[in-house]
């Protein structure tokens, strides 16, 4: 089944709202919030808040428009399908487990410098919504080609294990994203993979 994102969403998408409102509200003042980024355990800087507030942070305007165009892009019919409750656990547990993706990470690299941006949830997002329409066809900004999404979550799926295995485009969190997929999939599977869709076309 193909359905269309709507202005309708707005009033029932609170919590993607909410994000969007955030991280848009967070990237004008987050000159004087550098402790709201993901910094490694063993880091000075390190506070028991970050693993969550670091979604909020985005680096410049691009970084700040691609994650929030996808919460609009697939956030919103999710949500709108599981309803907000649902919704939000889904994406608090992508956003967290790849934090913890990532701090595993730096642990075992020894790097030290801080992680921002909501991609790691938005990866999760992504991997859900190939997951409940995987046959709808995807035209993206930086794809203008239709592509259906069960082959689009397995390509950049495997493009991001490729990037964060051989060190390609090192200022990219790439493990940060594959652990938004993982935790994705481990919640999905908990669900029983296709959460029971509560949306009446």
């Amino acid at each position: 089944m193909n359905y269309k994102i709507s202005l309708a969403f707005v009033g029932q998408t609170p919590v993607s709202i909410g994000v969007i409102v955030a991280a848009t509200a967070i990237f004008l003042m987050q000159d004087i919030s550098p402790q709201l980024a993901l910094w490694p355990l063993y880091s000075s800087n390190f506070q028991p808040w970050q693993p969550f507030t670091y979604g909020f942070l985005h680096g410049s305007f691009n970084h700040l428009f691609f994650n929030m165009f996808a919460i609009f892009i697939f956030g919103f019919p999710l949500e709108k399908m599981w309803g907000s409750k649902r919704y939000a656990e889904y994406y608090v547990v992508c956003l967290l487990g790849a934090g913890l993706v990532q701090l595993v990470v730096q642990y075992i690299s020894g790097n030290v410098y801080p992680t921002i941006g909501a991609s790691g949830a938005v990866f999760g997002l992504l991997l859900a919504y190939g997951v409940m329409w995987p046959n709808n066809k995807l035209i993206l900004l930086f794809f203008p080609v239709p592509i259906k999404a069960k082959w689009f979550v397995l390509i950049y799926g495997a493009v991001e294990l490729t990037f964060a295995v051989t060190g390609v485009m090192p200022q990219v969190a790439h493990f940060a994203h594959l652990g938004g997929l993982l935790f994705g999939a481990g919640l999905l599977w908990r669900w029983g993979w296709r959460p029971a869709m509560t949306w009446k076309k």
